[in-house]
């Protein structure tokens, strides 16, 4: 099975409908909410290639990046490939 991984700030927008996309999907997923946590947040940088806007998602550990990418994915069919085994 699949491990998903989001990094999100509560209020984040962008988090919620990246949320939203794996919850339509039936995906179970660890969410890390870092509001003010500047360790996870570097932590996360780390994983993402520096990268330190939220969301960022990845599957298998692999990073798939932001919310635009997650739904980019999505609109080329790969997404569902991605997560067949994490529904």
């Amino acid at each position: 099975m699949s491990k998903v991984e989001i990094y999100t700030w509560s209020r984040c927008p962008y988090c919620i409908r990246a949320k939203a996309l794996l919850e339509s999907k039936g995906v179970d997923y660890q969410e890390y909410v870092i509001d003010g946590d500047s360790e996870a947040r570097a932590k996360m940088s780390e994983r993402a290639n520096g990268r330190t806007s939220v969301p960022q998602i990845f599957i298998d550990n692999h990073h798939v990046g932001g919310c635009d990418d997650l739904h980019d994915l999505d609109d080329r069919g790969e997404l569902d490939s991605m997560l067949q085994s994490a529904a």
